[in-house]
C-alpha cells in the first residue's frame, strides 16, 4: 500500500504540472472504487481551476476553485488505496483495463487514475474539507511542529500497546505506515514490541527524529516499490534498496550481523534486530 513517502512523491509530481490549470473534461470509466466515484463529478469540476495540490496523511487534496472566489475552495480527495497510481500523460491516450478516471486539462495534460484492485477513492467535497469524516480525526503530520517528543510522550503515557502499533494509529501521528515504522524503530534502537507507555522521553525524542529522517530519505528516493507503485511519470521508487530490516527476515543486521527476526503485530509483518533494538 502506498504510504506517506509515495503519496508525497505523487503530490510533488502532479502539483507543478496542474496548479493553475483548468479542467477541460472529466471521464469516469468505472465508478466502482472503495466508495463509488460520485455521480455528477464530471459537471462539478469541469471548467474549474486547480488552485493547489495538498497532502493530508495519505490523502491527496486537489483544491478546486469556486465560482464566487470568496468561499473556501472545493476539494477533490484522492486516496491511492493498495494499488492506485496517478499518471501525467500528454493528450488522451487509449484507456487500459485498470484505468478508471481521466482528468483532461486546458494545456493538453491528462491526469489518469489507475487502480487494479479498486481499493482507492475519488471523492468530491464542497467547501472546507477539514471536517470531512475521513480527515477530521487525523493526528498531526510527522513533519509538523505539533509532532515532537513532548507530544508523543504525553500521548503514550499509560498506553500498553506496542510502540509500533501506536505509531500506526492515525490519531497519534499520521502517515507512519508499516514499512516506515519498522525502519524508524530500527534506526532508533527501539524494539517494536516495547510498550509505548514505558518509553522514556529521550528515547521518544530520538524516535521522532528517526521517523522524520526515514520519511524524508524515502521521499528523496521516490518512495518504495514492492509491487505496483510508480510515480507520476511511471518510475519505480528506490527506497526499498536501502531497507535495514523490512522484508529481511533471517538476513544479517546491517549494524551487528545478527539475523533479522520477523513476527506478526496487528495482522502486519514486523521486522527487527533482536540485538540492536531494546
Amino acid at each position: 500500500m502506498p504510504e506517506l513517502p509515495e503519496v508525497e512523491t505523487t503530490r510533488r509530481g502532479v502539483a507543478p504540472a496542474l496548479t493553475g490549470r483548468r479542467v477541460r473534461a472529466v471521464h469516469v470509466y468505472d465508478r466502482r472504487l472503495r466508495w463509488p466515484v460520485p455521480r455528477g463529478l464530471e459537471d462539478a469540476i469541469r471548467g474549474r481551476i486547480v488552485l493547489a495540490v495538498d497532502r493530508r496523511s495519505k490523502y491527496l487534496l486537489f483544491r478546486i476553485s469556486v465560482p464566487d472566489a470568496v468561499s473556501s475552495p472545493d476539494t477533490l480527495l484522492i486516496h491511492l488505496g493498495m494499488t492506485g497510481s496517478l499518471r501525467l500523460l500528454r493528450g488522451l491516450p487509449p484507456r487500459a483495463g485498470h484505468d478508471h478516471v481521466d482528468l483532461e486539462f486546458d494545456d493538453g495534460t491528462t491526469l489518469r487514475y489507475r487502480d487494479p484492485r479498486r481499493f482507492g477513492s475519488l471523492l468530491f467535497i464542497r467547501g472546507d474539507a477539514s471536517g470531512h469524516r475521513l480527515l477530521a480525526g487525523l493526528g498531526p503530520e510527522p513533519f509538523s511542529q505539533a509532532f515532537d517528543a513532548d507530544s508523543l510522550y504525553r500521548a503514550t503515557r499509560g498506553r500498553r500497546a506496542a510502540i509500533k502499533l501506536a505509531l500506526m494509529d492515525n490519531r497519534l501521528v499520521v502517515g507512519v505506515g508499516n514499512i516506515y515504522a519498522n525502519e524508524a524503530l530500527f534506526r532508533a534502537g527501539i524494539r517494536p514490541t516495547r510498550a509505548a507507555g514505558r518509553l522514556s522521553r529521550p528515547r521518544l525524542a530520538r524516535l521522532v527524529d528517526e521517523i522524520r529522517a526515514t520519511l524524508a530519505e524515502a521521499i528523496d528516493k521516490g518512495g518504495s516499490t514492492l509491487r505496483d507503485y510508480v510515480d507520476t511519470s511511471g518510475r519505480a521508487g528506490e527506497f526499498q534498496l536501502d531497507y535495514a530490516v523490512y522484508g529481511r527476515e533471517g538476513e544479517p543486521c546491517p549494524h551487528c550481523g545478527t539475523p533479522v527476526r520477523a513476527i506478526r503485530q496487528g495482522q502486519r509483518s514486523t521486522f527487527f534486530c533482536p540485538a540492536c533494538q531494546r
